[in-house]
């Protein structure tokens, strides 16, 4: 009976934080971003802390082709470890952004209550499990209640989960999860497909191959037509 109580009352305390502050810490906290202590860092790095971080990872490539066999000083690799350094942090800036800042008020009184639907936001991010990348679309839907977002919030959302170190199922899950604490909405909607360069390049090598993910929320969990004609709407 204690510990029942104990995660009420934890579960109420997160409720009520995410919705007085929306503090993006706590969301990282609870789920949506998984990040390690490390990531969190890079939210708060001063230029300098920034600089460190960028030659770290540049003698870090400069290794890696070291045990490729390659010579990082031949004319064609001169600048490959700085200018892959950079790439990397570019792929992975999503641990740096701040879903308030993200979000930036773009939350809106409305009485529609009809779907809303954005599809075909084009996704890029880099699989967890071997560093190449995987791209795709996400189609995502939801039913207001009594608030709208920003059209452009949407891709932004899922522009900043993407780019992390991650897999498809999660960012699916993320992006639905983001979006039920930010709007609180009837039910939310979203499917991604993706193709997998670990798949494509390595492994099995089926070009050809996609990966699709569905997670859903609310109405669209319970009412099965409604999940249907979601999914009749985002077909090409």
């Amino acid at each position: 009976m204690v510990s029942n109580s104990s995660n009420t009352h934890e579960v109420n305390n997160k409720k009520q934080i995410i919705n007085n502050s929306m503090d993006s810490n706590v969301i990282d906290k609870y789920g949506f971003c998984f990040p390690a202590s490390g990531t969190l860092k890079r939210k708060t790095e001063t230029e300098e802390e920034k600089e460190i971080r960028l030659k770290q990872l540049t003698g870090a490539v400069t290794t890696i082709l070291e045990c490729l066999g390659e010579d990082p000083n031949r004319e064609g690799l001169l600048k490959t470890p700085e200018r892959y350094a950079k790439a990397l942090l570019f792929f992975t800036e999503g641990y740096e952004k701040d879903i308030n800042e993200v979000v930036n008020n773009a939350i809106f009184e409305e009485d529609h209550d009809g779907m809303v639907i954005v599809k075909d936001i084009e996704i890029f991010s880099l699989c967890e499990h071997h560093l190449v990348p995987f791209s795709g679309k996400i189609h995502i839907a939801y039913i207001p209640d009594k608030k709208v977002i920003g059209l452009s919030k949407i891709a932004r959302i899922t522009e900043m989960i993407s780019r992390r170190l991650q897999i498809q199922e999660r960012i699916t899950k993320q992006v639905c999860d983001v979006l039920e604490e930010v709007l609180q909405p009837k039910g939310i909607a979203v499917v991604m497909e993706s193709s997998h360069f670990c798949m494509v390049m390595r492994g099995v090598q089926k070009t050809q191959s996609c990966t699709i993910t569905c997670n859903t929320t609310g109405v669209f969990k319970e009412d099965i037509k409604l999940k249907e004609e979601f999914l009749s709407l985002i077909k090409h």
